[in-house]
């Protein structure tokens, strides 16, 4: 994937989380509150995965 794609799906992915968590809260859904922290850690990996790479091809580029 490239950057901007990994950043997108990262902040869809956190988006995504954050409303799983909300709603096993609302629910008291434990299982759907922890399955939502994780996707949204998963976002976060991957919009930093996008970060690094746009910083990567950032310091190709200038070589």
């Amino acid at each position: 994937m490239g950057s901007t794609s990994d950043k997108i799906s990262g902040k869809a992915n956190e988006i995504a989380g954050k409303t799983k968590q909300a709603a096993g809260k609302a629910m008291d859904d434990r299982d759907m509150e922890a399955k939502g922290a994780v996707q949204e850690t998963k976002g976060k990996g991957q919009v930093a995965s996008g970060k690094v790479k746009d910083k990567l091809k950032g310091a190709v580029d200038r070589l």
